[in-house]
């Protein structure tokens, strides 16, 4: 398939596209991700400042003016400002920012960027500071997934490269506002993702390290959990209360999440307030309760290190897991800005203590310092459902081995019965109260990802060689419609040139002999073959191109195309799985071998036995005049879910097929092999059959008519006629060419269709007036035909030779441009040698706006070819506005045998795209059509 030039202004920067934002060496990845850890962590530090600092002047100032005014006050004001920033800056930043971030790395388009970065940095600080019972680290995990989003978008590069980004930047946010590195890379995986194959672990460890590090220097500790004054003890017989803490977790932390969604039904359904409004509520509400509760409870930090000191009574972490409870449904339910890890530490750590005290008056053995910290880790994974994440978070900030078995127990236990009470996290919820299916999302995302460019790409591509000067250049682009080409060098893409290379060499007055090395674009954008179907949708769209070269290495091995992807959508759309991941390969189970003394192999695809012999004799024909083996190929299906190698099949008809198509060939002195192979896949088994071969030429038979939409030949023959390296011929066999009785009249109606011609007649001397043709008649009568095979026989004996049974004479084959390298003129000896009196018909359809074409071409056509072929030959100029409606009309008017399609060194499969004219003229003749493909 030809090639489409890359426009001037995007090959301009070609070099720094291919060498920095599309190959990603590892450093650069290493400097990507050290980047984002640094700007995450002093975004995080930011955070922590910001929330401090109002946080302590709220609770400073409430000791000066009355609580029960300042507090819900602050809440007021604040919640006003927040609502407003929200809405009229960022909408995306409303609640935690986690459920935005996972439909972000699960395939949904939504905004991470510099915007929402400080737009969330802002509202947090004021939400979370004016006293919402929400916290901070939440959101440092949408922060850190826009800056890194953003840092994407400043060095643009695939969606896949640029989800690892965003995911690095969750790692690190979270890394930041707890200061746990491996807790951050964790809940990534384990929440954001659900698996490590998305994720580049090691990039995403350093930004998560990088993050922690900065916060841990420039903001100190984040929990300020001194373990040294809160020691911990575990012993086996408290393990019954450790799984009574797991199953109190669990249960209460289901109903936490089933409250958050209850509350955001009833605002969007009874309320119906403005976000302003509903956060100004929230804010007044937590400030009155908190108000009205002792000090301690104004600071939430202060509380949770109050609660793991174990001074607290029962009776004020029963308050305090309450007050949390309600305050932070409310809060979370009015979409302020704020997370839920903080509060569902505090939560558990108040859970756990009264569990512990309990223990302790029972059993008194444990300390409940134990169980307020394991209570923090269960809570989190019943709210999360993240147990690794719960587990490791709290060993972390802990750095206490003591803790690993009863975290591990209660994290446990807490995730089994939260999802047996309400399965998923509350953050899929969430994302489902907001209309997103992230199973659906995946899946369309997937369409594009777990397939490779080489999966679907045309393995045949129309180059040139740096070597060629600029006349034989610009004669290349006379002879073709590209707008450019692939430049190679030994197989290796070095280069393109275009139209607009063209005009630029004119303009520096470089020779005829300058050679295109000198005036081509050097290293264009490419893609590897290896690169999935989203980098290369995602580099087509962004540089506004219609197709881009697929290389290994440096070779080129193929080019993609926006029509192959959609191809690849449509398939899945529809079911069909064609293309995409290669099915088992086949599996041989019955094979003949003859002579190998032929300098190549012709390939014959052998399933339908009614045209099975026309076809065997072509071959036979073709291999002859080659000097070719012919390898017969017979493909036994089996279902999908049933391996090739392992399934049971009969070989009877297939064999009995492959012997009389031997007896066939062998009755004309020529060598042949046979197989048979069970597949999966037919156009997938052929094509193992070309690479195991070492096929030159393949023959096939075609119906003329397409079935599938978005095909160009059907399944099986549209993939084998872009992915065979070898020249593919295609035949549509005409009706009587298949017919069994001894006679069979042409077709004689004339269309009807206006067309006017001009031919020349070539004898034996050449051209016959040259300077001032003259017309020669067409009006012969038809030739007799002779009986194909006896009336009761399958396949027609071998005793019949190749001139009886071909039943073609009359060859009618459409020129335009490089006649010489044309693979339809190539194979015309062969296929007069099978014809008894062989008569060649060359046209060439001009459009009526060219007032005068040059006939020169066609006249040298014609002599090439009677060079190499003792026929007669005659030579027509055609006016048409359609090519298959001219086609159609000489053929009948003619009475052809047969069309040969390809006449040129793309032959006219380039025009099959602009309306697919061999299935036109397959459909609207009676005679038989051949499409030749060639090798290069």
């Amino acid at each position: 398939m030809p090639y489409i030039s890359i426009p001037k202004e995007f090959r301009e920067p070609s070099r720094v596209i291919k060498s920095q934002l599309f190959l990603r060496p590892k450093r650069l990845a290493i400097f990507e991700a050290c980047l984002i850890g640094l700007i995450s962590g002093l975004a995080g530090v930011l955070l922590k400042s910001g929330v401090g600092w109002l946080g302590s002047w709220r609770v400073a100032t409430s000791t000066v003016i009355p609580a029960w005014i300042l507090l819900p006050g602050v809440g007021l004001c604040g919640g006003l400002l927040t609502g407003f920033l929200v809405e009229r800056f960022a909408p995306e930043t409303a609640g935690s920012g986690i459920p935005h971030v996972k439909a972000a790395l699960g395939g949904v388009n939504l905004s991470l960027d510099l915007r929402v970065a400080v737009a969330k940095l802002m509202t947090t600080i004021l939400a979370v500071g004016s006293g919402l019972t929400l916290g901070r680290q939440g959101p440092t995990v949408q922060i850190g997934a826009s800056l890194a989003g953003w840092i994407g978008h400043l060095m643009p590069t695939s969606p896949d490269y640029r989800r690892q980004l965003i995911a690095c930047g969750a790692a690190a946010g979270l890394a930041a506002g707890f200061n746990a590195p491996i807790a951050g890379v964790l809940f990534v995986v384990e929440e954001l993702l659900h698996d490590v194959s998305g994720l580049t672990l090691g990039t995403a460890i350093i930004a998560s390290f990088i993050g922690a590090v900065v916060s841990q220097l420039l903001g100190g500790d984040s929990l300020n959990l001194n373990l040294r004054e809160y020691p911990s003890s575990f012993q086996a017989q408290e393990i019954p209360f450790y799984i009574l803490l797991g199953v109190l977790a669990g249960l209460l932390g289901a109903l936490f999440s089933k409250g958050i969604i209850a509350s955001l039904q009833f605002n969007r359904r009874s309320l119906k307030l403005a976000l302003p409004v509903r956060v100004a509520v929230a804010g007044i509400i937590c400030g009155l309760v908190i108000a009205f509760l002792p000090e301690t409870f104004r600071n939430n930090t202060g509380l949770r290190e109050f609660l793991l000191t174990g001074e607290a009574s029962g009776i004020t972490s029963l308050i305090a897991f309450v007050a949390h409870f309600f305050l932070t449904i409310i809060s979370a339910a009015s979409g302020a800005p704020g997370g839920l890890f903080s509060p569902s530490l505090v939560m558990g750590s108040a859970l756990g203590h009264m569990v512990g005290i309990v223990q302790v008056d029972v059993l008194g053995v444990g300390l409940p310092v134990t169980y307020a910290l394991a209570g923090m880790g269960a809570f989190f994974c019943a709210v999360t459902r993240a147990p690794i994440t719960a587990v490791v978070i709290v060993f972390e900030i802990t750095a206490d081995f003591k803790l690993v078995l009863p975290l591990m127990i209660g994290s446990v236990v807490a995730y089994l019965v939260a999802e047996k009470v309400d399965s998923g996290s509350l953050y899929t919820h969430l994302l489902e109260f907001n209309g997103i299916q992230l199973t659906k999302a995946k899946a369309a995302t997937n369409t594009l990802s777990d397939l490779h460019a080489d999966d679907v790409m045309q393995r045949r591509v129309e180059t040139l060689s740096s070597l060629l000067t600029f006349d034989e250049v610009i004669q290349a682009f006379s002879r073709s419609h590209h707008r450019g080409f692939p430049v190679v060098e030994d197989g290796k893409l070095v280069g393109i040139v275009s139209q607009t290379d063209l005009a630029n060499a004119r303009e520096r007055n470089l020779s005829g002999n300058s050679l295109l090395k000198e005036f081509m674009t050097v290293q264009p954008i490419a893609v590897k073959a290896k690169d999935t179907l989203s980098e290369v949708l995602y580099r087509l769209n962004n540089y506004n191109i219609s197709r881009l070269p697929v290389v290994e290495g440096r070779r080129l091995v193929g080019i993609i195309t926006r029509s192959d992807i959609i191809r690849v959508e449509s398939d899945r759309l529809s079911g069909e799985t064609t293309q995409g991941p290669h099915p088992e390969p086949s599996y041989i189970v019955y094979q003949t071998r003859a002579p190998q003394v032929g300098n190549g192999r012709l390939l014959v695809p052998l399933s339908n036995p009614q045209t099975a012999p026309a076809l065997l004799r072509l071959a036979a024909a073709i291999a002859r005049d080659r000097n070719y083996e012919l390898e017969c190929l017979q493909i036994i299906l089996v279902p999908r879910n049933s391996s090739p190698s392992e399934s049971a099949v009969r070989t009877t008809k297939s064999r009995r097929l492959l012997q009389q198509a031997e007896r066939i060939i062998r009755n004309l002195n020529l060598p042949v092999h046979t197989q048979i192979r069970v597949a999966h896949d037919v156009p997938h088994a052929i094509l193992e059959t070309i690479k195991e071969r070492h096929i030159d030429l393949i023959l096939m038979g075609w119906q003329g008519e397409i079935s599938t939409t978005g095909r160009i030949f059907g399944d099986v023959v549209d993939t084998v006629i872009r992915q065979a390296g070898c020249e593919v011929i295609l035949v549509k066999w005409s009706e009587k060419i298949l017919a069994t009785r001894n006679k069979h009249e042409f077709p004689t109606a004339f269309s009807g269709r206006k067309y006017a011609s001009v031919e020349w007649e070539f004898n034996a001397e050449g051209v016959d007036g040259a300077d001032n043709p003259t017309l020669a008649a067409s009006d012969s009568s038809p030739t007799p035909e002779t009986e194909l095979s006896p009336p009761n026989s399958d396949i027609p004996g071998p005793e019949l030779g190749l001139h009886t049974l071909m039943g073609l004479h009359r060859w009618l084959v459409p020129i335009r441009g490089g006649y010489k390298q044309a693979a339809a003129l190539r194979l015309l000896p062969a296929l007069v040698a099978a014809s008894a009196v062989p008569e060649i018909k060359l046209c060439q359809v001009h459009q009526p706006s060219v007032a005068e074409p040059d006939r020169g071409e066609l006249k040298q056509a014609a002599e090439f070819i009677k060079r190499r072929v003792s026929c007669s030959i005659i030579a027509t100029s055609v006016c048409a506005t359609s090519v298959s409606d001219a086609l159609i009309d000489l053929a009948q008017n003619d009475q052809c045998d047969a069309i040969v399609l390809g006449a040129s060194r793309e032959g006219l499969l380039k025009q099959v795209i602009h309306g697919n004219i061999p299935e036109a003229v397959a459909r609207g003749c009676d005679c038989t059509v051949i499409l030749v493909r060639s090798a290069s």
